[in-house]
């Protein structure tokens, strides 16, 4: 029989609610822990999260609290379920709450924003603010309406402590939700990030009535484009072929239940940057992480034409006409990366 513990899900947007819905509907005992006192109060009386899981109720056993001191002490396990741009902060808040032999995994699929010269991963953030805690990542193609309506799920834990993979796939696996396990978390964390850069681009392609030829073309080579960028910063490029990096590049490019599409296909449509993000209501981490990482593909002289194109779309207020036709007859190179070729 599985050993039941005891979990923290820092974060209640859509996501960290949906695990923390699968882990309690588990057996185990688990905290959603969410900063918002009138958030708290709202879930805890209606057991409905009503602004990013509407219509799904919550476990009944499933704790909601804004206590951290409540949801940390005596906890196992730790999912780290916030904003890149928040992630920090709360990591150093929980720091001197957690018990000895606690493991804590990310699951936020974004880049720290920071100054020139700054690209830090959340899995980067915990190894700085909490070196002697096993850690790991989180990642693959989720989204969370489908996880709580039990559509058949995988994801990934990718990690270099066995004892975080275990426990990661003995407190989420369901007849309904697999985990898979990676030891790669640089990689599986970089595509989780990344993704949400070729999503905006897909977004604006199908609002602009890119065809079946196009789409496939767009997301052949941003996979080629990612695995090309993660393996300068030293992940494997394998990793991209798996769940975490065309599972999610496929779903998150395809889908408008993707924020990160959904800001592409407003873009596409002519809508403001400025005025999109703030429709959208929720994180679309796409666009700083296109912020961030156009800055280190600069640095470091890798070659990325469609988040170049991107950003001159959105930053520098280049005519998507005049970015599609450089693309198309730009420099042509070989169709697959890492097969020895010259590139």
């Amino acid at each position: 029989m599985q050993q039941k513990i005891q979990v923290a899900v820092l974060g209640g947007g859509s996501f960290g609610t949906a695990i923390a819905n699968i882990i309690a509907d588990n057996g185990h005992c688990t905290y959603l822990w969410m900063r918002d006192q009138d958030n708290v109060r709202w879930l805890q009386e209606h057991r409905e999260n009503t602004r990013y899981l509407p219509g799904y109720p919550l476990v009944p056993s499933l704790r909601i609290t804004s206590d951290l001191v409540e949801a940390i002490s005596a906890t196992d396990l730790v999912f780290i379920s916030i904003p890149s741009h928040s992630f920090r902060q709360v990591t150093r808040l929980i720091k001197p709450l957690l018990k000895p032999g606690a493991l804590v995994v990310s699951t936020a699929k974004g880049i720290e924003p920071g100054g020139p010269g700054a690209f830090t991963l959340m899995s980067e953030i915990l190894a700085e603010e909490l070196p002697e805690v096993a850690r790991g990542v989180l990642s693959g193609p989720n989204f969370a309406r489908e996880i709580v309506q039990k559509q058949h799920t995988g994801t990934v834990i990718a990690s270099s402590s066995q004892a975080v993979i275990q426990c990661v796939q003995d407190t989420l696996k369901s007849p309904t939700f697999r985990v898979y396990a990676n030891s790669d978390a640089q990689g599986v964390e970089l595509a989780g990030a990344l993704k949400n850069i070729y999503a905006i681009i897909c977004g604006m392609a199908a609002a602009l009535g890119a065809g079946h030829n196009t789409q496939a073309m767009l997301l052949t080579r941003s996979l080629a484009e990612m695995g090309r960028f993660a393996e300068v910063l030293g992940a494997n490029p394998m990793t991209f072929l798996g769940l975490a990096g065309v599972g999610d590049l496929i779903l998150t490019c395809t889908s408008d239940l993707s924020r990160n599409y959904r800001v592409g296909y407003s873009l596409g449509k002519g809508q403001p940057l400025e005025e999109v993000v703030g429709d959208l209501g929720q994180v679309a981490e796409g666009v700083n992480t296109l912020r961030q990482v156009r800055q280190k593909a600069q640095e470091l002289d890798i070659y990325m034409p469609l988040a170049t194109a991107l950003y001159g779309v959105l930053f520098e207020q280049k005519a998507v006409a005049e970015v599609v036709r450089s693309l198309m007859l730009g420099e042509q190179n070989y169709d697959v990366e890492f097969m020895g070729h010259n590139l």
